[in-house]
């Protein structure tokens, strides 16, 4: 396996990104949770797919408008999972995240392999987001 593919330590600074938790073993395009909790912040016009398991859903999850589509059902039903609002315009932002990085990666680079041309990874995923921005959120 692929040294990139190794869970590194996990840092308990502010700053924690994605080198502290996983590496993006496809080289997608991402953004930082810190970027991410900004958009939420100003109210910028994204979605956010959210790719865990339901159970998974239960133990954290950020209190932001979501959709929740596990790539259980993403790998089964392929585009058909997908809502509208995601299918009608191939150009909307799209942030895809997951427990560290690396489901969310896959799904980042298939919407792209699809046509879709503003989707990023969120770097780190929910696990990066409860140790620097929102540790009230449940780690798993």
């Amino acid at each position: 396996m692929p040294e990139s593919w190794h869970l590194k330590a996990i840092s308990n600074q502010p700053s924690a990104r994605i080198g502290d938790y996983m590496t993006n073993p496809y080289g997608m395009p991402g953004y930082s949770v810190q970027e991410v909790a900004a958009k939420l912040q100003n109210g910028d016009e994204f979605i956010i797919i959210d790719v865990r398991e339901p159970r998974e859903l239960l133990l954290a999850e950020i209190e932001a408008s979501f959709i929740h589509i596990p790539l259980s059902l993403l790998s089964m039903q392929r585009l058909e999972a997908l809502p509208e609002e995601v299918t009608d315009d191939k150009n909307i932002e799209v942030v895809v995240m997951c427990h560290h990085g690396n489901r969310s990666a896959q799904v980042t680079a298939w919407l792209r392999q699809q046509g879709w041309t503003n989707v990023y990874n969120m770097d780190g995923g929910i696990e990066a987001y409860a140790v620097a921005i929102d540790n009230n959120i449940g780690r798993y």
